[in-house]
C-alpha cells in the first residue's frame, strides 16, 4: 500500500476541524489512500480525523489557519533536517512544536520558556543554544533534548513527552511514570493526538 498525496485542507479554524481518509484501487490494481472521495471507484472510508486545537502551551493565541500553514511551510525544512540529524520521527517534532508554541518562534511562556520548542534557559544552555529565538538553534536544541529523553526512557513516547513537559526528574520521581499533574497529562495526550493525525496535519 502506498499513500496518495494528502492535501492540507483542514485544519485549525480555531477549535476543531475534520478530514477523511479513503482507500481505493487504481487502474493497475494498487491500493491507494486519499482525502478526496472522488479519486476512484470503490472508495472506502478508512479513517475520519477530528483535529481540535486551542491555545498553545506557551499561552499565546491560536493562529488562524493561513498563518499556521505558512509557519509550518517555513519551518518544515529545519524540522526535516533535525529529524535526519537525530533519527526522530518528524511527526513527533511537529507535534511538540505545535503543542508548545504553534510554530511561533518568538513565543515566551509565563514560566520563561522560549521559542518554537519552548526551551527553558537551563535547557537551552545544556544543549548549546545561544539564541533560543533563532529557529534553527531552537529546533536543534529541542530535538537534541528529545533524543536524550528517548535514550533515557527507552523510546517510550509518553514518558518522553511527559519529561519534556515536567522534566525528567519528575518522571523519575513517580517511578518512571507520567507525573500526576493535570497539565502534564493533558500535554502528553495532546502530543499523542497531534502525532496520530500527522498524516493530514504536517504534509
Amino acid at each position: 500500500m502506498r499513500f496518495f498525496p494528502i492535501i492540507l485542507l483542514l485544519f485549525f479554524l480555531v477549535h476543531a476541524a475534520a478530514a477523511d481518509v479513503y482507500k481505493f484501487e487504481d487502474e493497475e490494481g494498487r491500493t491507494l489512500l486519499t482525502n478526496i472521495p472522488s479519486n476512484g471507484k470503490g472508495m472506502t472510508l478508512v479513517k475520519r480525523f477530528r483535529f481540535s486545537y486551542a491555545r498553545p502551551h506557551s499561552g499565546g493565541r491560536a493562529p488562524v489557519l493561513k498563518v499556521l500553514k505558512d509557519r509550518i511551510r517555513k519551518y518544515k525544512p529545519l524540522i526535516l533536517q533535525a529529524a535526519r540529524d537525530t533519527g526522530l520521527d518528524t511527526d513527533l517534532i511537529h507535534a511538540v512544536i505545535l503543542a508548545e508554541s504553534a510554530y511561533d518562534s518568538k513565543a515566551v511562556s509565563p514560566k520563561g520558556a522560549m521559542g518554537l520548542m519552548q526551551l527553558m534557559p537551563a535547557t537551552a544552555k545544556r544543549f548549546d543554544v545561544s539564541d533560543a529565538f533563532d529557529p534553527a538553534q531552537n529546533i536543534r536544541g529541542g530535538t537534541r533534548y528529545l533524543k536524550f529523553l528517548m535514550a533515557r526512557f527507552g523510546n517510550d513516547l509518553e514518558l518522553v513527552t511527559a519529561a519534556y513537559n515536567a522534566g525528567e526528574g519528575a518522571v523519575e520521581k513517580y517511578g518512571r511514570a507520567i507525573p500526576p499533574y493535570k497539565e502534564t497529562r493533558l500535554y502528553v495526550k495532546k502530543v499523542r493526538d497531534f502525532m496520530q493525525q500527522g498524516l493530514v496535519a504536517f504534509n
